[in-house]
């Protein structure tokens, strides 16, 4: 019972690791394709600087709505998500994730303030160490701190997402090629660069997969017809064996019929029928001749 129990524990450590290294990967970035957070843009949104801050933020949406070192980012139902396009797809960022000049906007630029947020300073950052509790605060020393004079430059806007609206946005596949063809702008920021390269990575694969189905259709289709020749096949047997089984043709029955061997015409049944004493003659033999031809003038 004893080894029974430890084993047990063994077994539930190994999985209590799992669960931790997985709520760490979190941490880092989730990319979310087709995933909705609430957010669904038909047109690039209007972008205004905040004062103060490499930030920029959209003061005309119901939405706590953000661009940062060039990447859009969204604070959601109490989560951090950020993509590379104004609209999406979007990867889920963790607390620890999250860049320290995000967490210092000020709380009047959050369209959508949580419950949680009333009675903090409209002037100061959201009190993310309360929030998330001392742990987050360790790993986050000094995220509240910075010299203002020092505020690293906005990145420009990637103004030309703007003629991608409504049935123009590009697939996710595309983002990132015409990303890198039309906005120069590299992430400056550590944690920015991380979920930029995340992102850019994952998208990239999403046509291979693709290309993989459209490949494996045409085999498909080719496999069709072979599927329907056994059936057909079968029917041409059918067919022959339905053949085989019919009775024998007639004409070797008019040859025996001519051997006067008991072949019967319609005028031999009507001789049958004057009497036994016709059955011999010779002039029956002539009628069964001419029954013969009959038949035949029949056939004809």
């Amino acid at each position: 019972m004893k080894h029974v129990l430890r084993n047990g524990l063994m077994v539930l450590g190994l999985v209590v690791g799992s669960v931790t290294s997985a709520t760490a990967q979190v941490s880092v970035g989730v990319w979310l394709p087709g995933v909705s957070i609430g957010i669904n843009l038909p047109v690039y949104p209007h972008l205004v600087a905040v004062p103060g801050y490499p930030v920029y933020y959209a003061p005309q949406m119901n939405s706590n709505y953000f661009f940062y070192d060039g990447m859009y980012w969204v604070f959601q139902s109490d989560n951090w998500y950020a993509s590379s396009w104004y609209n999406g797809p979007w990867g889920l960022v963790g607390p620890q994730a999250v860049p320290v000049f995000l967490l210092r906007v000020p709380v009047r630029y959050y369209r959508v303030p949580p419950p949680y947020f009333r009675g903090w300073q409209a002037d100061g950052p959201p009190r993310w160490d309360e929030h998330w509790g001392n742990e987050w605060s360790q790993n986050r020393r000094g995220w509240d701190q910075w010299d203002h004079r020092a505020v690293p430059q906005r990145a420009p806007l990637p103004t030309y997402q703007r003629q991608y609206s409504g049935s123009k946005y590009p697939p996710i596949e595309q983002q990132p090629v015409l990303h890198s063809q039309k906005y120069k702008y590299q992430p400056r920021d550590v944690e920015v660069r991380q979920h930029y390269e995340s992102q850019r990575q994952q998208a990239q694969g999403a046509p291979g997969r693709s290309q993989q189905r459209e490949s494996t259709a045409p085999r498909q289709e080719q496999a069709q017809p072979r599927a329907t020749q056994p059936p057909r096949q079968e029917q041409q047997q059918q067919q022959q064996q339905r053949q085989q089984q019919q009775p024998a043709p007639r004409p070797p029955e008019q040859d025996r019929g001519s051997q006067g061997k008991g072949s019967q015409g319609p005028q031999d049944r009507g001789s049958q029928g004057q009497g036994p004493g016709h059955s011999s003659a010779p002039g029956q033999s002539r009628d069964g001749g001419k029954g013969e031809q009959g038949g035949g003038d029949y056939k004809k």
